[in-house]
């Protein structure tokens, strides 16, 4: 079963390349999960997300992350995260 068949997603032929999602689908798309925590631990990573100036998502990426490595266990394949803020002057 394909991710468009368990989400719903219309599927297309062979024109979906030539759509403006087809770059997109390109790079490793990321997970979307269900997480449910204790409103007081939820509480306390959104104030640690926001001393960082991060999301709480992003806080939890990072702090998954971070466990994973020390733990020994990052995947190998892993993507970078990705870069958070403004982006760099050109020019």
């Amino acid at each position: 079963m394909t991710d468009d068949e368990r989400t719903g997603a219309a599927g297309g032929g062979a024109d979906d390349a030539t759509t403006p999602a087809a770059p997109a689908r390109a790079r490793r798309e990321r997970k979307q999960v269900l997480l449910r925590l204790d409103p007081a631990v939820h509480d306390a990573v959104a104030r640690w997300a926001a001393d960082d100036l991060r999301s709480v998502n992003a806080q939890i990426d990072l702090l998954l992350r971070r466990a994973l490595t020390d733990a020994g266990r990052m995947p190998h394949a892993a993507s970078d995260p990705p870069r958070r803020g403004r982006p760099p002057r050109t020019g």
